[in-house]
Order: C-alpha cells, then sequence, then structure tokens
C-alpha cells in the first residue's frame, strides 16, 4: 500500500534533507519518506517474518519509485521495531546465563511479596525468563552505600566462567546486590568473561538499569541479555543492506522513552527498545496535540497485531520509570515481566486486525492476544490462513470491501472470511456469520474501551474533556465507536494515520535518559553526593545526545552548536512507603538549606497525585532522573473547523452500524478527493491506500485545513 501526503504541518523550516521513518509491526512494514519540501510518501507492506531487514530495504525502494527521490539522497533513516518485544513474549532470544551474588539466585522466580491476584490460592505466576539451571552465583557482597562487605571471589567467577564456555551459553547477564551504588564487582566479571570468552555477549545491571529493588533491576538486565544477540546480528543485517542498496546515511533507532539512539548503543542497550514502535505513535499524537492545541488526548494505536492506549496531557505523553511486558493476565498490574527503564506510558492488549478470535468454554468470544500476523494472515488475505480474525470481522460487516482496501498484494476474499468465522466463531455458538462478526467487533471494541478505562484509573484520570487522536491501520475502523463507549465528544484521525506511528520517527528529538538510585532524606539531606550524581547523569545523558546530533549534523556545513534541553526529575516517598512519585527539579545546584524547599515541592505533588498530604513522617530520595534532548522548532498551530459544507457520496454499500443496531446504507467517500471544509455525515466509509474511517449513523466529519478528518457525535447514540 503507498501514497503521498501533501501535509505542510510536516515540514521542519531550515531542515533542507530527505528523511525516512520506518516501522516493523508484528503485521506490516510502514515507510515514511519525508522530501525537503516536507511532502510526505508512504508504504505499508506484509512484514518478513523471516527477516525483517528484507521487508524494510524493499519498501524503501517501493517509497523510492513512487516518490521520485534517489536512495543516495537520503540523509537519515529512524528505525522503530518490536522486534525486542515478541522475542520476549514468545521466548526466542539467545541462550543466556545469569549470574548474580550468592544467595540471590532466585531473585527472578521468587519475585516480590506482590500479587495479582491477591487471593487466588492456586495463582499460576510467569515463568522467570532464565531457568534455574542456567543461573550462577559467586561470592561477592556490596552494601547499600555501595561499600564492600565480601571482597569477589576471582578463582570462584574463573570456575563459573569456566561453566558457562562448556555449556555454551551466547548471552551472560549479570546482576549483584547494590550494584547500582558501585559496579565495580559487575565490571570485574564482565572483564573476566571477555578475556576468556570473546564472543559471549555480556551485560551488566549496573549499566542497564542502575536502580534499586533487585527483582526490576536483574529482570531488565537479563530481558537486555536475552535478545541483545538477535537485535545485534539484525541491526548489523539492516545497516549492512541498506549500504547495499546505496542508502549509507545514519541509521537511528527510536527508544521506548520517545527519542533517538544510535545503532551502537541500540545494540548494546535492546531493552530500551521493546516499546520503540509504540513510542512513536505517541509522540505523533503529542505532536498533533500540540499543532491543535488540545492540551487532554487519548492516543488511540491500532494495527495489525496490538493496539495502545496512551494519555497525553499539555502535549506531551505521560512516562514511567517502569513497565510490564507480556501481562498473562490482562490489565492487571503484576503479571507480567517487569523492566525499569525510561518508557511512555501506555497500556497495550492484543487487539489488532489480524487478532485470532475463538470461543472458550464457556461459550464466550475471546480476541487475542494470538495474532495471524503477516504470515499467514486473516483469512480474507487469501494466504493459507483459516483462523477468524478481526479484519476478517470487518470484512463481513462492509467496513473494508476488495475494491476500496488499498493494498496492491492483497485481493481481500469474503468467501475465505466467512469460512474463517463460521468454523471458528459462528458453528460454536450457532449463529450465522453475520451475527458472530457482529459479536467480534463489539467484544473488540470493549476490550479496548476497558483498557482506555483502566489506564485512565491507573493514571488518575477521567477521560472526561478528553479528545482522541486515532491511527494505524485498524484503528480508524473502529474509533468512532469507542467515542461512543467512553463518552467522549471529538475524535481526529489525521492525514497519514495508516502509517502514524512512522512518521512519529520523524518528529522524534534526540534524547536521552540517566536514571541512578541515590538514596538520601530531607532530614540529612546529602546534598553534596546529590550534585555530584546529577552532574554525573547529566553528563552522561548530554554524551549520548550530542554523539547523535554531531553524526545527524555531519552533512550540513553549519558549525552552530544545535541546542538541547535539560529535565531533571527525583523519585520520592514517605518513609515505610513502597513506591514513589517524581518530582520535577529546578536548574542549578543544592546547597544546604535545599531540603525544605525539596519538601515541600514532594508535598505539592503528593497533594496532586492523591488528594492529601502525610503530616510528621520523613521524606524520602531515591532514585534520581537527567533526561537531555534535542530542541525541536514549535509546531505550526492549526485551528480546528467544526463548521463544513455538507458533500454527497457517489456511491454507496451497506454497513454495520452498531448505533443503528443493524446494517445500513453507507455513503462512500476518497479521502484523497475530500477538501477543507468539506462535512461528510455518517454512516459513511472514508477510504484511503492504508485505512478506512468508519463514521456511524450519528457521527460527522468535518475535513481541516491540514487535510486531518474531526469526527464529532451529532446526537447522543442508543
Amino acid at each position: 500500500m503507498a501514497g503521498t501526503l501533501i501535509m505542510g504541518v510536516g515540514e521542519r523550516s531550515g531542515k533542507q534533507r530527505v528523511r525516512v521513518g520506518v516501522d516493523v509491526g508484528g503485521t506490516f512494514t510502514d515507510i515514511v519518506l519525508q522530501t525537503e519540501s516536507g511532502t510526505l510518501h508512504s508504504s505499508k507492506v506484509l512484514t518478513t517474518y523471516h527477516a525483517p531487514e528484507q521487508g524494510v530495504v524493499y519498501s524503501i525502494e517501493q517509497v523510492s519509485r513512487t516518490s521520485g527521490v534517489e536512495l543516495g539522497d537520503v540523509n537519515q533513516v529512524i528505525h522503530g521495531t518490536t522486534l525486542a518485544t515478541n522475542a520476549l513474549i514468545e521466548r526466542r532470544g539467545a541462550k543466556t546465563a545469569l549470574v548474580t551474588t550468592a544467595g540471590f539466585r532466585d531473585v527472578i522466580e521468587t519475585r516480590t511479596e506482590s500479587r495479582f491476584e491477591q487471593y487466588d490460592l492456586n495463582i499460576v505466576l510467569p515463568d522467570p525468563l532464565i531457568a534455574r539451571r542456567d543461573r550462577f552465583v559467586i561470592s561477592e557482597r556490596l552494601n547499600a552505600r555501595g561499600e564492600v562487605l565480601i571482597d569477589f571471589d576471582d578463582d570462584a567467577a574463573r570456575a563459573v566462567i569456566e561453566r558457562i564456555g562448556v555449556a555454551g551459553y551466547e548471552s551472560v547477564a549479570v546482576g549483584f546486590l547494590h550494584s547500582y551504588r558501585n559496579g565495580m564487582h559487575e565490571r570485574r566479571f564482565r572483564s573476566l568473561l571477555k578475556k576468556e570468552l570473546s564472543g559471549v555477549a555480556v551485560s551488566i545491571s549496573s549499566e542497564v538499569s542502575p536502580q534499586m529493588r533487585e527483582y526490576e533491576r536483574f529482570n531488565t538486565v537479563c530481558a537486555n541479555a536475552y535478545v541483545q544477540p538477535l537485535m545485534a546480528s539484525y541491526l548489523l543485517r539492516l545497516r549492512d543492506q541498506l549500504k547495499g542498496i546505496g542508502v549509507g546515511c545514519p541509521l537511528y533507532l527510536i527508544h521506548s522513552g520517545g527519542g533517538l539512539m544510535s545503532v551502537e548503543t541500540a545494540a548494546e542497550f535492546p531493552v530500551r527498545l521493546i516499546e520503540s514502535g509504540p513510542a512513536g505513535g505517541a509522540i505523533f499524537a503529542a505532536d498533533l496535540a500540540a499543532r491543535y492545541g488540545l492540551d487532554r488526548v487519548l492516543s488511540y494505536d491500532m494495527g495489525g497485531t496490538t493496539a495502545k492506549i496512551a494519555l497525553i496531557e499539555d502535549y506531551v505523553p505521560r512516562t514511567a520509570k517502569v513497565f510490564e511486558v507480556d501481562r498473562r493476565s490482562r490489565f492487571k498490574k503484576g503479571s507480567g515481566m517487569p523492566i525499569s527503564i525510561p518508557v511512555i506510558e501506555m497500556i497495550e492488549i492484543g487487539a489488532g486486525g489480524g487478532s485470532i478470535v475463538q470461543v472458550d468454554s464457556l461459550g464466550q468470544i475471546r480476541v487475542g492476544p494470538h495474532s495471524s500476523g503477516s504470515d499467514p494472515g486473516p483469512a480474507a488475505y487469501a494466504r493459507g490462513g483459516d483462523d477468524a480474525t478481526v479484519t476478517d470481522a470487518n470484512l463481513l460487516l462492509g467496513r473494508l470491501h476488495p475494491d476500496t482496501f488499498g493494498a496492491k498484494d492483497i485481493l481481500l476474499n469474503p468467501q475465505l472470511a466467512g469460512e474463517a468465522i463460521a468454523a471458528g466463531v459462528g458453528g460454536p455458538l450457532g449463529l450465522d456469520n453475520a451475527a458472530a462478526a457482529v459479536g467480534i467487533v463489539e467484544v473488540v471494541d470493549e476490550n479496548m474501551t476497558n483498557a482506555a478505562r483502566v489506564h485512565a484509573v491507573e493514571g488518575g484520570r477521567d477521560l472526561s474533556g478528553f479528545s482522541m487522536i486515532a491511527f494505524g491501520g485498524g484503528a480508524p475502523l473502529h474509533a468512532s465507536r469507542l467515542i461512543d463507549k467512553l463518552g467522549l465528544d471529538e475524535l481526529i484521525v489525521p492525514s497519514g494515520a495508516g502509517v502514524g506511528s512512522a512518521i512519529g520517527f520523524l518528529r522524534a528529538p534526540f534524547s536521552y535518559e540517566a536514571i541512578r538510585s541515590f538514596y538520601t532524606t530531607t532530614a540529612d539531606f546529602d546534598y553534596l553526593g546529590a550534585n555530584a550524581l546529577l552532574a554525573e547523569l547529566t553528563a552522561e545523558a548530554e554524551s549520548f545526545v550530542r554523539v547523535g546530533l554531531a553524526d545527524d549534523r555531519a552533512h550540513e556545513a553549519s558549525s552552530v552548536e544545535p541546542a538541547i534541553s535539560v529535565e531533571r526529575q527525583v523519585s520520592m516517598r514517605y518513609a515505610g512507603q513502597g513506591w514513589e512519585i517524581p518530582v520535577s527539579l529546578d536548574e542549578g545546584e543544592f546547597d544546604e538549606f535545599a531540603a525544605e524547599l525539596l519538601a515541600a515541592k514532594f508535598t505539592k505533588s503528593y497533594l496532586e497525585f492523591f488528594g492529601r498530604a502525610i503530616d510528621q513522617l520523613n521524606i524520602e530520595a531515591v532514585s534520581w532522573a537527567v533526561r537531555v534532548s534535542s530542541v525541536e522548532e514549535p509546531a505550526a498551530l492549526v485551528e480546528l473547523s467544526r463548521i463544513g459544507n455538507r458533500v454527497a457520496p457517489e456511491q454507496t454499500r451497506q454497513m454495520y452500524d452498531p448505533t443503528s443496531s443493524g446494517s445500513v446504507e453507507a455513503g462512500l467517500f476518497p479521502r484523497s478527493r475530500l477538501k477543507p471544509a468539506d462535512l461528510v455525515v455518517g454512516p459513511a466509509l472514508i477510504f484511503e491506500p492504508q485505512t478506512t474511517t468508519v463514521l456511524g449513523a450519528q457521527h460527522a466529519c468535518v475535513v481541516q485545513s491540514d487535510g486531518s478528518l474531526l469526527i464529532r457525535r451529532v446526537q447522543v447514540p442508543r
């Protein structure tokens, strides 16, 4: 699926270059090429699972031909991928060993005292990423201040290294007690291992995640080691193949926190790529929120495999320092694998166009989390798939149609879709295909609605007054139903919605967030230690950003040093509490009077989070973070128009509309023919090469000056 988007809002004045954004998802690989004039050309092809780099190279060549841009003129490629996430979920990473302090071999299995089902006596916890037989210990011990209690045992370390070599491990994770305060023992073990086994990858927790809490830190370094050989091999192959077709420019990766990092950094810390693709979508939505002046936005990104929902306030996505991968119990914290890295906070569920639908033992329709992916794909793709999927249901309900589905290499087959739904859903429930398809889309819509509600509640937010921005190949098909269910009044489907995450990559700054745990209290505040730590973190983060900026600007003649911004934050809590809240820090160093000011800032933040503060309790500072980012030019504002001139459709077809409780005659509108100020009244289908926007009978859409679709509810739905 290819297309050209004339998007003046995508222009960045003074940046005369050709840039490419590449998003490799579970089903589709999306490519966006931005020319010097700001025009965006896009392509969407099926992901090549066996070798994802082949799909990337093919789609870049395809979009180069359609845009008329020579491959050698590309100045920058920005890449995001779910490969690291999928490797963790599917447990297909490297053969990995964990080396830890004697007595702490089972930390990643015993977990913490928290249980996601408090009263379930038969609770089944997720299996640890590394089995017990692959975990080794050596004698060494530091205290919480990083001081040596037990010296590092070189002989024991060499014995462990010999066992690692004999067993043929490809990667090693190293996590010692309190190494976040002092990583010298971890560095010592790495040095010994590299000397004996130079071909084995090694990750140490004091570099991957230097934070308190052994369970989260050990899990994070294990995840990094587990996917490191896979990701390093993939990134090197991709870089080599890009050079092979004439794209010799720098290749950058989008990390989970929403910034850019070099290939070298990504290969060393691939765990930071776990949410890289979804992070691009959140950046895309935040950029649009700033352009439209919407300070409260619900970002809704649905592709072929998953749906992602994020909250954006004051034009900035919410962020977190810890998140979970592969939750085994839907929406329940603690049922997944904790990863302690900076990340854009979102909730992700297995609800995409290719999500497989089944009927469980209770006769209930279940959608996901497993997906048909790109090979074989939904049954309607006629590529050998025979499982019922959400795409098959949308096809039978008239929301998708072979004549308006934009993929040149996919001809949708309604007969195969019907056979799959009959076998997987209709037959077991005694329903005809139409009723079964209705059940599928209602279940998937309710799943996404519940995910949005849970995410809002976990963030302490009420969704009243929020606007939704929907993108991804699947979101525009379902978004109008979601705003009905959530009670939202406004929905925006932007230009390029089908490849929104890839466009978001082109909006991302160079950024890096350095984090480290350092315990002190406001009653006995170690301001000298805090100042020294913040200086180290700033230097670490700035060095990553400066290197990226230098590589990016190597082709430019300008000698002007790019501007950067520095944001500082500390995580604080009352004594006795088990978790912290973030507190922003002002510029400058602390002095001997800083404790009182820091306590006041914490109290204010605590009030904002929980509505009341607690008197006469000591306040603790636990972890410190510094985020350094390149400064991007402010977004060009777009004034939203809610009034338009109604246009009539040239054609119609039957479509299921839940707000009308049945099939209705829907107008068909090619999006390319709609002009600013055009008013489309539902029921209607607005189709384009990479997605279709569905309007129910109680929705109306006004085309904006930048080509976006502003959809509103025109009356309360039944």
